[in-house]
């Protein structure tokens, strides 16, 4: 039967809930404050929900054994530009990356659920934690506690009418070199030239090895993150962050190998490892958003991302359909203009309430 019809966000109160938790500042390890917020408007929607014990948001609502998961994250990276509206656009950080995808899928279960379309599915919508810090907490933690269900939807931004089905992985790489300080004309380079040769060493390493690729997701993408430097006059010190995106196939420890051929004096760690993930295309899930965005009038597509997400974590392990989906321009992600167009916020809505009530039918079988 329907829930309450109190318990239907209307669009004004989908808009204000997102504003609500983009106005919580939640940068990695800091999101109780937005998950207990999340947690206590999806129970006045009529969900079941809680701060799991990683700290995730978790909203329930379904009875079905065949279950959906919803999977947003609720962190963001630091910096808390001003928020507000201007225009038709909801300016702040994480109103793209990602609590705008979280919102939609959150207003969206409850949308269904109050509306009785769910039947014998079981969605949950999880505000995961830790993301943007790549350990992926909670997404981790939903590997270790979670029967693997029958769909996932991880909440990225792709645009309210682009399904993403592939994500690069990622190697992140900390340098360090230590040592005694040199004269400034002697012939020794100093610490901070070593640190760039090893910058430079591995930027003209993946330069040939891309040089034969056909298309960016194939390629090896490094970053230098950051780099800072410090001499007291008796030792001279280096650290250096380096981040690298990885191609699908990429073999990891032959590129180990060959950081440690090339560190010379210095200390290297590597950390956040993610290989590569591309879902598949042909399913009843990504049917299901195909429906969906024409029957809102939109023309779908499929996308392949640079970057990398929780899909990376959970897909490889569950084996199940699987795609990313979430209003928002990506290209905003992580920068002082963050903001969403609310109008395409709200078609999200649309396009993820008739998703789950397709998929809750395909559940009920002929």
């Amino acid at each position: 039967m329907p829930a309450l019809g109190l318990n239907t966000p209307t669009d004004d109160e989908a808009v204000a809930f997102l504003e609500e938790i983009v106005s919580i500042y939640s940068p990695s390890t800091q999101e109780r404050a937005v998950a207990e917020r999340i947690v206590e408007t999806l129970r006045a929607w009529g969900l079941e929900a809680e701060v799991d014990a990683a700290g995730n948001a978790v909203g329930r609502a379904g009875c079905g054994a065949r279950r959906l998961l919803l999977v947003g994250h609720i962190d963001t990276v630091p910096g808390f530009p001003p928020v507000r509206r201007e225009g038709g656009a909801l300016y702040g950080r994480g109103t793209v990356d990602a609590k705008g995808p979280l919102a939609a899928m959150a207003v969206a279960t409850a949308r269904a659920n109050a509306g009785g379309l769910l039947g014998d599915l079981g969605v949950a919508v999880v505000g995961a934690v830790e993301e943007e810090a790549a350990s992926s907490k909670g997404a981790r933690h939903l590997l270790a506690t979670w029967d693997p269900p029958a769909y996932v939807i991880i909440g990225e931004p792709s645009r309210w009418d682009r399904l993403t089905v592939g994500y690069k992985g990622r190697l992140l790489i900390d340098y360090t070199l230590e040592r005694p300080a040199s004269h400034t004309a002697g012939r020794e380079r100093s610490a901070c030239e070593e640190a760039v040769e090893f910058w430079l060493r591995l930027r003209t390493w993946a330069e040939a090895y891309n040089a034969d690729k056909d298309s960016l997701f194939a390629m090896v993408d490094p970053s230098l993150r950051h780099i800072h430097s410090e001499a007291d006059g008796l030792m001279e010190r280096v650290t250096m962050g380096i981040g690298l995106r990885l191609p699908l196939g990429f073999e990891v420890d032959a590129l180990k190998a060959n950081l440690e051929s090339w560190r010379g004096e210095a200390a290297i760690s590597t950390r956040g490892y993610e290989p590569a993930f591309r879902a598949e295309k042909r399913n009843a899930l990504t049917g299901a958003f195909l429906s969906a965005i024409r029957a809102e009038g939109g023309t779908p597509a499929f996308l392949a991302k640079t970057g990398t997400s929780d899909m990376n974590v959970l897909g490889p392990h569950w084996a199940c359909p699987i795609v990313a989906y979430g209003p928002g321009d990506s290209a905003l992600d992580h920068t002082p203009n963050e903001h969403i167009e609310v109008s395409e916020y709200l078609a999200s809505i649309r396009v993820l309430t008739r998703v789950l009530a397709r998929l809750a039918a395909n559940e009920k079988g002929p």
